[in-house]
């Protein structure tokens, strides 16, 4: 078998874990008792060949937040790597590719070194499988054993370790002695799991804690911080606040970010400390010089000691200058089409999110000239309230919003990364249809007018059309078609419609296909004669995966 058919082959089975009939059994049981997800996490754990106190030598960097940590965990890896270090680093969700998740030195792992790995841990998972037990961990705890197992083979040097829900219960947090943690600016998120308060989810974030292990976070309302400081306590974890980026600049010269938006600058706070502290606990070289030695004494507004500020050396300012993190507040430039792509998906981050883009987009009308149309193409998944989101997003003033589900293409070409099992075609385009009809009632606000007045139901839409998926759908509200928006059944046919055929390096859309809707009719003549045309992809990381799929070839390869 070659190397790219047992590459799909592992992808499509590590999908079949995305629904594992009794993994969600045994979840329903767990509900009540977080605590046995980490027991059983520890039993695949030990099934599939290592103990937890291997893990002790892969000297973790710890990592939790609602929003941020991503970026806070890149700005890490890449402080490390520059200072001559082997990084592994695990991180969720992918973008485009699963092998995304797990990497070494900043790439993902190869397609034969995720192939290698998977079937080993895969089979050792299934020659050790009972009837008393669940057979196969989940798609999360799945990759994440992995990930143990490829650092720990490949011999890294460290793990920066993303945690992917909360922290207390989420399976990252069955290591014992982390170097270092940190917890990136908290918000409301994945409530359902979390809790519905910010001090609820503190309490979860702080999970992560050890006791003796030193952690950091970032300015915080002051209730939920007042949870994490009492965690801290209850733990034995001393616990820092980082000082603001500005405090380690001097003359008057500024670090500078290779991720845009003021709200990196948190995160780049929070990552010079792990990455400062991570280097002074293992005795390392490449750390930066203390501008004062002795421990400063808390401020006032903050319950916390405040993190000792360093002179950052030359690897952690190229570290910081370096980074990239791929759909997080990213622009790609094409012609005179400028899309800006982040992932943005609480209210917190839209709101950074907007900051940065009416920054970027005002800048760039000014400097261009000429008339320019912005386009918003969004999606939401979970139980995120997405009228909040949209109402975010406003302030934008965009001439055209669209809504479809993060799907790359309705033809069924795509790769088995992306794919989702755990949504229908059916469920995915009803909550495009909910979204548009949000962001119509907003607009009404706005005294949005509507002389047309027709609509389709999501099941006849897909009964109607070639190969059981829409090529396009009409707009959902019965009242309030003339808000100009638009809704399409995959990201290709949205992104299509918007460009216009103006980025030569997107497939040009088949006529047949574009809407016949006089929103969509008017608008595509405002498109192709706009001298610029601004579109942000937001409310989804796997829109923007998917996005970046069809605008980044390379992401593929």
């Amino acid at each position: 078998m070659s190397s790219h058919c047992e590459l799909e082959d592992a992808i499509r089975t590590l999908n079949t874990l995305q629904t594992n009939a009794s993994f969600l059994d045994q979840v329903k049981r767990q509900r009540n008792d977080p605590q046995e997800q980490l027991v059983a996490m520890k039993g695949f754990l030990e099934r599939s060949g290592l103990q937890v106190e291997d893990l002790d030598q892969l000297n973790i960097i710890h990592v939790t937040g609602t929003k941020g940590k991503g970026s806070t965990c890149a700005f890490t890896e890449q402080i490390l790597r520059n200072c001559g270090l082997k990084t592994g680093f695990y991180s969720s969700p992918h973008l485009v590719q699963v092998r995304e998740r797990i990497r070494i030195n900043g790439q993902p792992i190869s397609k034969e070194l995720f192939s290698k790995y998977f079937w080993q841990v895969y089979n050792r998972l299934e020659e050790t499988k009972s009837d008393d037990v669940c057979s196969m961990p989940a798609y999360f705890r799945f990759l994440t054993i992995m990930a143990f197992h490829v650092f720990l083979q490949e011999k890294v040097d460290l793990a920066v370790l993303e945690v992917g829900i909360g922290g207390a219960y989420d399976c990252t947090n069955i290591i014992r002695k982390p170097i270092v943690c940190g917890v990136s600016s908290l918000g409301i998120d994945h409530t359902a799991i979390l809790g519905d308060t910010t001090e609820k989810i503190a309490w979860q974030k702080g999970g992560i804690f050890k006791p003796g292990v030193p952690a950091f976070t970032v300015p915080q309302p002051a209730s939920p911080l007042e949870v994490l400081r009492n965690r801290a306590q209850e733990i034995g974890c001393p616990l820092y606040m980082c000082p603001d980026l500005a405090e380690y600049e001097e003359e008057g010269i500024s670090l500078r970010l290779g991720l845009a938006g003021d709200h990196q600058k948190t995160n780049a706070s929070l990552a010079l400390q792990l990455a400062q502290t991570w280097l002074q606990q293992r005795g390392c070289k490449g750390f930066g010089e203390n501008k004062n030695l002795n421990p400063q004494i808390p401020k006032a507004k903050w319950p916390l000691p405040l993190a000792s500020v360093f002179r950052p050396s030359v690897p952690m300012v190229q570290g910081l200058q370096h980074t990239i993190w791929l759909g997080r507040t990213q622009v790609i430039q094409r012609g005179p089409i400028s899309y800006y792509i982040d992932g943005a998906h609480t209210n917190s981050s839209i709101k950074a999110c907007v900051k940065w883009f009416q920054e970027m987009a005002l800048n760039e009308e000014k400097a261009g000239g000429g008339s320019v149309v912005r386009v918003l193409v969004f999606n939401a998944t979970g139980e995120r309230d997405t009228a909040a989101l949209l109402k975010l997003l406003q302030p934008c003033h965009f001439d055209y919003a669209v809504f479809c589900p993060n799907i790359s293409e309705v033809s069924g070409v795509g790769i088995a990364d992306q794919q989702n099992y755990n949504v229908t075609l059916e469920n995915v385009l009803t909550r495009c249809l909910e979204n548009q009809k949000k962001w119509n009632l907003l607009m009404e606000e706005r005294s949005c007018s509507d002389p047309w007045g027709s609509s389709l139901p999501v099941d006849s839409l897909i009964k109607d059309s070639p190969r059981g998926a829409p090529l396009l759908l009409a707009p959902s509200s019965e009242r309030l078609l003339n808000c100009n928006s638009l809704v399409f059944p995959c990201i290709s046919h949205a992104l299509q419609w918007a460009t216009q055929g103006r980025d030569p390096d997107l497939p040009s859309a088949d006529t047949s296909l574009l809407h016949h809707h006089p929103v969509a009719s008017s608008g595509s003549v405002l498109l192709q004669e706009a001298a610029h045309i601004q579109i942000l992809l937001t409310g989804s990381l796997h829109l923007v995966g998917g996005a970046l799929k069809l605008l980044d070839q390379s992401l593929t390869e």
